[in-house]
């Protein structure tokens, strides 16, 4: 998986805006206005972070070797995925979905149901 996937990936998820924040070498991806996924453009390999669930976050880490504490980030809520020809895309494309909806969750109701609603209309 390369940045242009994760990219296509992330752009495809309601309501998600990319943006560089803090610096060149950093894409950031959004949902309504919230993180949910770094990309850091210049390490080799691709290296990501996201959001977890806070009782998947330890678990996570303790089973793959690809998952590490995230870099700058509150440890409690994020992970780092090196994305290399060991991490499994299917589960690294499970877990930036994952992040896009532990963000969701977070925002108020009325902008719930509007990434709700956007996605069961994709599904028709």
């Amino acid at each position: 998986m390369n940045v242009l996937e994760i990219r296509e990936l992330c752009l495809n998820l309601p309501y998600v805006l990319e943006d560089f924040p803090f610096d060149e070498e950093t894409l950031v991806f959004k949902v309504m206005g919230k993180m949910f996924l770094l990309v850091d453009l210049v390490s080799h390999p691709l290296m990501v972070s996201l959001k977890a669930d806070p009782e998947e976050v330890v678990r996570l880490r303790e089973s793959y070797s690809f998952v590490l504490p995230a870099y700058h980030l509150n440890k409690k809520y994020w992970i780092s995925l090196i994305i290399d020809e060991y991490a499994p895309i299917k589960l690294v494309k499970k877990l930036i979905e994952d992040s896009y909806f532990e963000v969701v969750k977070k925002l108020p109701k009325y902008k719930q149901e509007m990434i709700y609603n956007e996605i069961k209309y994709e599904r028709r």
